[in-house]
């Protein structure tokens, strides 16, 4: 059974994966505390807590609230900055042999491009993958994965800044998502990972006061999983790089969907807070599944959903 998977096709930039089972940015802070829980070097990749090339302290609390289904979460990126990661965590991952990919972001586009180019060739480092997505700033985030010329010029930017592989996180906040997944692929991507955090709310209804500080917040968990497995389907079907599938996952069944749906592989995050060890049983999970189901290859499944399908 070969679970093994490339995620980036380029002849001078390579990122294998033996096996699809990654974890979510923000879900797993940089990998260092879990790795004392489970045996982490077992999956594909760990993509690390957001990154900036500064401290943030991120948004004012309440940031976290619970919803059926799902939770809410306005973090705002806080994260230690790139001096003190490349310092003290990055040492620790080029210990590793699972590959970490760090999560960037920037308020502009230089800013992306900069922190591209100081972690080029940075021990420990995989690959980036550009937030272009997240729905809970004032700047940036969000509103260049909205705009198809936004999201081609960080991504060109990024990749001619960097000789890592790219991964572009996608904004499920749009009309319709496959002219930017094409923008950003036709920039450089090397991979689309898809998708963030869908804007939601929740009220308090005895203080009658929204339940998080901000009152929009990112909504994820298995509530979101159908909505994002219609956008990987969607994606997939459109562009000709790999795709990761993210939102809502917790079980194998979960990651063969988004498999079938077309991703290459899988992002494990908001079930980690319920069950840390919970990326280790969706891999479990999906081994069991394949050896049941005679998968002499994870290959054979991928847009296994899609074939046939027409525009």
């Amino acid at each position: 059974m070969d679970l093994a998977i490339e995620l980036a096709r380029d002849s001078k930039r390579s990122l294998r994966l033996r096996n699809p089972v990654m974890t979510a940015s923000g879900t797993f802070s940089n990998g260092t505390e879990l790795a004392k829980v489970f045996d982490i070097q077992r999956l594909g990749a760990i993509v690390s807590k957001g990154l900036t090339l500064k401290p943030r302290q991120g948004n004012p609390t309440p940031r976290i609230a619970e919803t059926p289904a799902g939770m809410l979460n306005s973090i705002g990126f806080q994260n230690m900055g790139l001096s003190r990661l490349v310092r003290d965590i990055c040492p620790i991952w080029a210990t590793w042999d699972v590959p970490v990919i760090i999560n960037i972001l920037g308020d502009t586009v230089g800013e992306f491009a900069t922190l591209a180019s100081k972690l080029d060739a940075v021990p420990g480092v995989a690959a980036l993958e550009l937030n272009v997505s997240c729905p809970n700033l004032d700047v940036g985030g969000m509103e260049f994965g909205q705009d198809p010329q936004l999201t081609a010029d960080v991504t060109a930017a990024v990749v001619s800044s960097t000789t890592l592989p790219v991964i572009v996180k996608l904004t499920p906040q749009v009309t319709d998502i496959v002219p930017i997944a094409r923008a950003a692929e036709e920039a450089g991507a090397h991979a689309l990972c898809v998708t963030n955090s869908f804007l939601g709310m929740a009220i308090d209804v005895r203080t009658r006061r929204p339940r998080t500080a901000r009152p929009a917040a990112g909504l994820t968990g298995p509530a979101i999983r159908p909505l994002a497995l219609r956008l990987v389907y969607e994606t997939a079907a459109a562009v000709t790089v790999p795709v990761i599938g993210c939102g809502g996952i917790e079980s194998g069944r979960d990651a063969v969907e988004y498999l079938l749906a077309g991703a290459s592989a899988v992002q494990v995050g908001t079930a980690s807070y319920r069950d840390p060890c919970a990326p280790l049983t969706v891999l479990e999970e999906l081994e069991t599944y394949c050896r049941e189901q005679g998968v002499g290859s994870i290959e054979e499944l991928i847009g296994a959903a899609n074939a046939g399908a027409s525009d």
